[in-house]
């Protein structure tokens, strides 16, 4: 037996994805195959493979217990809407160029249909002490049955009214709030699009002063929580040259908005001092600064020993006392 779990009919919007999944149970295990009819008259099926329509097709399948089996299809197009064919069979002859299978291919079915991604204009809007992200569709498509607005996995707003345009406002300043926003028309399929809150980075250091003890490893830590994601970082030590990776003993590892210097083998006199961390993006710049103070190694040990000379003075001081006393009075 062989069947098809996803939707029998799936709507799909152009550059979209859509995903089905078949299942084929049978001894010897049977083999899967897709097919695709396309909605024109003239078209009949033919098998699909993996790797084909540009590469927009992916087949995967697992022949353990069972067979299963799963086509993918990217960055749809209108030409992507038909009925696609799950075929499975366990005949030895089921591929054979003359021979007839003694078995039938078992087949089931799924039809997808792509429709034209609707036109959505996405503005961001400064007012004072706020900002109004807002979208509009141009073409709408199908009914709609309310909005949302998303930050992420966050569900900022929602409602249920039915027209085409949709607002959001934030109250505060763009170097707040930057980020990717997401306004959702409620139709069948859903139609989505994105609001980019863009600024130049927002730098902060983990700590404005950090420490450490002479020869052990300094860690330097910078961020930016800003949108787009920041696209080059530069350290550099008290406003001089550029501090190259990997040279002497620093070692910078960057990775989107975080960046991180490390210093191997702390020196007081060569590495104590402010560290500058400077971040660009495509709308700008932005820095931070963290001073670096590095102690000795015998700075730990000053309190102990400060402990240690008070109790030296005081066993001195009582031994004196003890000395210059006068003997006691011999009782009669």
């Amino acid at each position: 037996a062989g069947f098809i779990k996803s939707p029998l009919s799936q709507k799909r919007l152009t550059q979209d994805s859509v995903e089905l999944y078949c299942e084929a149970i049978g001894n010897p295990i049977p083999e899967i195959q897709w097919w695709f009819e396309g909605n024109d008259p003239n078209e009949t099926y033919a098998q699909l493979w993996d790797g084909a329509r540009q590469d927009r097709i992916q087949i995967n399948a697992t022949y353990n217990l069972h067979s299963t089996s799963t086509v993918s299809i990217a960055n749809l197009s209108l030409d992507d809407s038909g009925m696609y064919e799950c075929r499975a069979s366990n005949d030895p002859d089921r591929n054979h160029l003359s021979k007839s299978p003694k078995v039938k291919w078992i087949r089931s079915q799924a039809n997808v249909f792509v429709i034209e991604r609707p036109n959505i204009i996405a503005l961001v809007s400064v007012a004072p002490g706020k900002l109004i992200l807002s979208c509009n569709m141009s073409t709408p498509h199908g009914h709609i049955e309310g909005h949302e607005w998303m930050r992420g996995d966050k569900t900022l707003q929602t409602d249920t009214e039915s027209s085409a345009f949709t607002s959001y406002t934030i109250e505060g300043k763009m170097e707040e709030h930057s980020g990717v926003y997401d306004c959702i028309y409620k139709t069948n399929p859903v139609v989505k699009a994105q609001v980019n809150i863009s600024v130049a980075p927002q730098v902060v250091a983990y700590k404005k002063s950090e420490h450490g003890n002479e020869g052990d490893t300094g860690v330097l830590t910078c961020k930016s929580p800003s949108f787009p994601p920041v696209s080059t970082w530069t350290w550099y030590k008290n406003e001089r040259e550029p501090i190259i990776n990997a040279s002497g003993r620093y070692i910078i590892k960057s990775s989107g908005n975080k960046t991180e210097l490390r210093i191997l083998k702390l020196s007081i006199e060569e590495d104590t001092g402010d560290y500058h961390c400077n971040a660009s993006n495509t709308f700008g710049f932005g820095g931070a600064t963290v001073n670096l103070r590095v102690r000795s190694r015998l700075a730990a040990l000053w309190p102990f020993l400060g402990i240690v000379a008070e109790v030296l003075v005081l066993v001195t001081i009582i031994f004196i006392y003890e000395k210059r006393r006068k003997p006691d009075e011999v009782l009669d």
